[in-house]
């Protein structure tokens, strides 16, 4: 570790927690969340109805609406990967449905794409190769058929460009495509963003025909188009690119290309989903650059909308994406002089994430609320804890008006690091929930270790066998379950997150979610027997810890009571008299070093005492209800 890199560790420390406290928490956050219509067409499709995405197609095309038919036509055509009964009961009752043969054709593409995977080629086996290449013959007369059926609609010369690319077509081949999505739409971003593809350095194309071509179409593009951000794309080929990216030229492309993004996302509202595909891309070409200031206004503008592309180059995207931004944090941080107020984020109003969109959460710990509460000390956070049945009990956050220096520290959500702390050396699970309108989840943790994670979004294919096997098979450990195979089957559901979070919770024979879960932050307040445990600095923690009587809930820590301002004004006049007589007696060799250290003393006495009285305030906005007698 480079020296630099120890003297910015206590400012990371200090501001990393303030800077880009505006952002949605890492709950909130879902990958390529679709529109409501588009949700409603998918989770009908997981369910085994074609209905809902006929509709939805139908009135794409009937009104020419060629970009969000594109987008729908492809998540439809993903969907059926995992779910195709639906689409194969739409296609036998409507074989000459243009909408149903245009998802089948997509259909063909994702199929083939999944054998390849998203490896350079080298890395291919050649089995995969040929399956690749015969899937991709086959998708022939279905994208035919999907061109003759719509003869304007520019959606199958999208999908047959990512098919001349797969099965390398010469480069007339790939013009006669392009030329005829471009006579149906000449400002189709799929359609460039496959032929972009085809151009790169990485495909059958070079750095500088790719660059061209996109800055070609974006000069011609509209006012407002997303074309316009089409040269940034361009940007993240180039970056991936085996070769180090220090061409002057590109360079200079490069700058323009963000320049460009960034007065196109200035033009859509923060949060934007028609806009979140480009400001992904600008947040990770920003963030490459170091220019980590514009890389926070870019993730602050994409709120809670991650997408596949451009973060899965590089690993699992949602991942990525969250890591990305914390790191833009820790480098601002890193920045800012240790002594100097952390910068407050802009004041822009609540962000749609905070009034509907942050993840609602709860614990299920499967003992009495007593031994949580006991358990529960040194924590770092204010819990309220209300019992759940006979042996179990509810627990969430009681948010704090000043958040706990250790709390700070924490990269986990306040519930899942308060659940790891007080499980630890305990024989009993708890279990943590979190919701939000897009994303279901669950966090297993147990003796202070994280047994299980799983999460259900509602436009997501079904989880993988083998994983869903190998989380329900933790389950049924931790819980005594004899056959984990019901478990296996709840996890592998799709299409309804907040239904399926329910059945796993009744599956586990735990006490059904608490009424009010996913709707208010607190929901514990109104049950029989709730009540909050403050919370306590470590020492006063370890203190509790070690004089409350087993079986008895711990005592609420003692408040203040309010000072008057007689006793504010004379402890911050003696604060500044001794703090100005220590550095005077420090600083002047005659006065020796008992005087120094008794006025050093004072000093921190005097500021201990003032910064306690400023700490020690509620810990929630409404006062805990009554202790049960």
């Amino acid at each position: 570790m480079r020296l630099t890199t120890l003297f910015t560790i206590p400012r990371v420390l200090r501001h990393s927690d303030a800077i880009g406290a505006d952002l949605p928490p890492d709950e909130a956050v879902v990958l390529d969340a679709p529109d409501p219509s588009l949700r409603v067409a998918l989770a009908a499709a997981a369910a085994g109805d074609h209905i809902p995405a006929a509709e939805l197609l139908a009135a794409t095309r009937e009104h020419s609406q060629w970009e969000r038919r594109d987008a729908c036509v492809s998540r439809l055509a993903r969907a059926s990967l995992h779910h195709p009964g639906w689409l194969d009961s739409w296609l036998e009752e409507s074989p000459e449905d243009p909408d149903a043969v245009l998802v089948k054709a997509d259909l063909y593409i994702c199929q083939a794409w999944q054998i390849r995977t998203g490896a350079r080629a080298r890395h291919v086996e050649a089995d995969q190769f040929r399956a690749f290449h015969a899937v991709l013959r086959d998708a022939v007369p279905v994208v035919s058929a999907a061109a003759e059926l719509n003869p304007y609609d520019p959606v199958p010369w999208r999908i047959a460009l990512t098919q001349a690319r797969g099965i390398q077509a010469p480069r007339e081949v790939f013009d006669t495509y392009l030329a005829e999505a471009g006579a149906r739409d000449p400002h189709h971003e799929g359609c460039h963003v496959q032929a972009l593809q085809y151009l790169c350095d990485k495909w059958y194309g070079s750095h500088e025909e790719m660059f061209a071509f996109a800055e070609r179409a974006a000069d011609q593009a509209p006012p407002g188009s997303r074309l316009h951000a089409l040269p940034l794309q361009a940007v993240v080929e180039y970056l991936i690119a085996d070769e180090k990216a220090s061409d002057p030229d590109h360079t200079l492309r490069a700058e323009a290309a963000v320049t460009r993004a960034q007065a196109l996302s200035d033009s859509y509202a923060p949060g934007d989903r028609e806009a979140a595909n480009f400001r992904n891309h600008l947040a990770l070409v920003l963030w490459s650059m170091n220019r980590y200031e514009e890389a926070l206004t870019a993730f602050r503008s994409i709120g809670v909308h991650a997408t596949t592309f451009p973060w899965t180059y590089f690993g699992e995207a949602r991942a990525e994406f969250l890591e990305a931004r914390s790191d833009t944090r820790v480098e601002l941080a890193m920045k800012v002089p240790f002594f100097r107020p952390s910068p407050a984020p802009p004041a822009t109003g609540a962000a749609d994430w905070e009034r509907e969109l942050a993840p609602r959460s709860v614990a299920i710990a499967s003992t009495g609320p007593t031994e949580v509460a006991q358990a529960a000390l040194i924590c770092g956070h204010s819990l309220r804890t209300a019992p759940a049945g006979n042996r179990h009990t509810y627990v969430e956050i009681v948010p704090d008006p000043v958040r706990g220096r250790r709390a700070a520290l924490l990269p986990e959500d306040p519930l899942t690091s308060a659940a790891d702390n007080f499980t630890t050396a305990e024989d009993w699970p708890a279990l943590v929930l979190h919701r939000t309108p897009e994303r279901s989840s669950f966090t297993l943790l147990h003796r202070g270790k994280k047994v299980a994670h799983h999460s259900w979004e509602t436009a997501a294919p079904a989880t993988d066998h083998a994983e869903a096997t190998a989380t329900a098979a933790a389950l049924a450990r931790v819980y005594g379950i004899t056959d984990p195979r019901p478990l296996t089957h709840v996890l592998r559901a799709a299409g309804d997150p907040a239904r399926h979070q329910s059945e796993l919770v009744a599956a586990l024979g735990l006490p059904p979610l608490p009424p009010g879960y996913g709707g208010e932050q607190e929901i514990l307040t109104g049950l029989p027997g709730a009540r909050v445990l403050a919370r306590r600095g470590f020492l006063a923690g370890m203190r509790d810890t070690m004089t409350t009587k087993e079986g008895v809930h711990p005592g609420a820590r003692p408040q203040d009571e309010p000072h008057p301002a007689r006793w504010w004004v004379l402890r911050t006049a003696a604060l500044l008299f001794f703090t100005a007589a220590a550095v005077y007696a420090w600083w002047t060799p005659d006065i020796g070093w008992f005087r120094s250290t008794v006025s050093s003393a004072l000093a921190l006495y005097f500021a201990a005492k003032l910064n306690r009285a400023l700490r020690r305030r509620p810990v929630s906005s409404s006062p805990p209800p009554p202790a049960a007698s």
